[in-house]
């Protein structure tokens, strides 16, 4: 060995500092990679609780129709939706290939008066199930033509997170419940 004790045991006692040091800098880049990963698997349920489309997926739209009024250009839309989800589900708009526009109106009637609104935001809490009907909400198509019982009427329901929901509506005579 060169040098004297004092210097071996120096070398020694920092050959071992050095060692421990290197052993808490393993130990801290460990801890770090398994806080990282961690995150990492977090960010990952996160992005799978909120998959795009998942709205959509859960709203289902069922018994649709369509009655129409002979000579008119102005028909109106019913069905039931129900949310099968956790959350709610919120329709912020109406899409109609057949009519020039399309949206979501609500009937009420106040001392024998009946009024129709517009209902811009049509919100379905998780669990849910709300029915557009005569006399109550209902979808609104202007500009229509050509629509007759027997035929079909494409809807598109656009949801608050950008998806659609697609619906056939079946037309019905005007008499029609």
């Amino acid at each position: 060995m060169k040098g004297t004790a004092a210097e071996q045991v120096g070398t020694r006692a920092s050959g071992i500092i050095a060692g421990a040091t290197e052993d808490c800098r393993l130990n801290y880049r460990r801890l770090s990679h398994g806080r990282s990963l961690l995150a990492t698997l977090a960010l990952a349920c996160l992005a799978l609780a909120y998959v795009p489309g998942a709205l959509a997926q859960e709203l289902l739209a069922t018994d649709a129709w369509v009655r129409v009024t002979p000579g008119s250009d102005v028909a109106a839309a019913y069905l039931t939706l129900h949310n099968t989800g956790k959350q709610a589900v919120t329709v912020v708009g109406v899409d109609c290939s057949l009519a020039s526009m399309a949206m979501i109106h609500e009937t009420t009637v106040k001392g024998g008066i009946s009024r129709m609104r517009p209902h811009e935001r049509l919100v379905i809490p998780a669990g849910a199930t709300v029915k557009l009907e005569p006399e109550g909400l209902h979808i609104m198509l202007h500009g229509v033509k050509n629509l007759a019982p027997g035929t079909s009427v494409p809807l598109a329901l656009r949801l608050s997170d950008g998806t659609t929901v697609q619906i056939v509506a079946p037309v019905r005579p005007l008499n029609a419940q």
